[in-house]
């Protein structure tokens, strides 16, 4: 398909969708023009607190993947360049707060993108501002954005989460547990734009350099896979010993 045609058809499935529409979105956060956040506001309203981080991550897969053009539906479907093009990252920081409970940010759709590596990369801010507990207070414990479509995390996003972990803490010491800092990306295969599914998630744990993947177990439940295993070489490199 030529680089016109698919600009042409691009432009209108954005005209059909309205995504070019400058109306606000629910539960997401912008700067002005040129301005990276620095923080992001909580907590997203009508969502939580939580007693775990497990019920969290179920409801914030929904949640993320119903913002607009949160997904690209799947890749095999006929039309799933021009929906990549439309789609967007969404990204928030789950967290835990001292009054024991676990809560999510606002999210931002603030975001760079590769074209030639068909990357989009949401860029979360390193903080979250949550005017109910004093600076500092709060410990990050999951990174949160969506993937437009089943794709394994990006080395964008490994490299995020190791800068986060440097600016943060590695584990978090949170209801008597210790939980790792972790980067997880939510992902549809779903064809319905409007209702997408939350069919899993990838995440990528610095601590113990295990990438995963998560999938629903047709119960309710959740299956783990072991994708492969990081390891870092220096402050710069690192390789990726797949299973």
């Amino acid at each position: 398909m030529s680089v016109r045609r698919q600009a042409v058809q691009a432009l209108v499935l954005c005209v059909g969708l309205a995504c070019s529409s400058p109306q606000p979105v629910p539960g997401v956060v912008r700067g002005t023009p040129g301005e990276r956040l620095k923080s992001l506001p909580g907590p997203m309203p009508g969502f939580g607190p939580f007693d775990t981080f497990s019920d969290a991550l179920i409801a914030a897969c929904p949640l993320i993947l119903s913002k607009p053009h949160a997904t690209a539906g799947r890749e095999r479907a006929q039309d799933f360049r021009v929906r990549w093009r439309v789609s967007k990252e969404y990204c928030a920081w789950l967290y835990y707060t001292p009054a024991g409970k676990y809560e999510m940010s606002m999210l931002t759709d603030q975001s760079e993108q590769d074209e030639l590596d068909r990357r989009k990369s949401c860029l979360l801010p390193e903080t979250v501002d949550d005017a109910r507990f004093p600076t500092g207070s709060i410990k990050y414990v999951f990174a949160l954005h969506n993937h437009p479509y089943e794709g394994r995390l990006s080395d964008g996003d490994i490299r995020m989460i190791v800068s986060m972990g440097r600016t943060h803490e590695w584990i978090v010491e949170v209801g008597g547990k210790k939980v790792p800092l972790s980067v997880v990306a939510f992902f549809s295969n779903s064809d319905d734009l409007g209702q997408p599914s939350c069919d899993g998630f990838f995440q990528y744990i610095p601590v113990n350099g295990e990438l995963k993947k998560w999938t629903g177990d047709g119960s309710g439940g959740w299956r783990q896979e072991l994708l492969g295993t990081v390891t870092w070489q220096d402050e710069e490199h690192y390789r990726i010993d797949e299973k």
